[in-house]
């Protein structure tokens, strides 16, 4: 019950593990933790708060993390696209002047 109170008294403070900092995975872990404290109603007035807070800071660090894995996806298929199309013209090209195919 003391790890509990100490876990308790960390959140109160703002406190997140370094998992949670340093990885989408722990953040959302951490998210899932904080709403089962506040669904639980034991959560007292300040710690409620501290929660609130903390969840606020580790969604929009999970924002930010899904937006640049979403950029990284993008850019991907741009690469991907572009391969494409530069093969597609030097296959037209070769069809066109067979001659000059290497």
């Amino acid at each position: 019950m003391a790890a509990m109170d100490t876990d308790h008294q960390d959140a109160a403070r703002g406190d997140t593990s370094a998992d949670a900092q340093t990885s989408y995975e722990g953040a959302s872990a951490r998210i899932e933790e904080i709403i089962r404290r506040l669904d639980s109603g034991e959560a007292g007035l300040r710690e409620t708060l501290a929660l609130v807070r903390e969840g606020r800071g580790l969604i929009e660090y999970c924002a930010a993390e899904l937006e640049a894995v979403g950029q990284g996806l993008e850019q991907l298929r741009l690469d991907e696209l572009v391969t494409r199309l530069q093969d597609d013209a030097t296959a037209a090209a070769r069809r066109a002047d067979p001659e000059r195919a290497v």
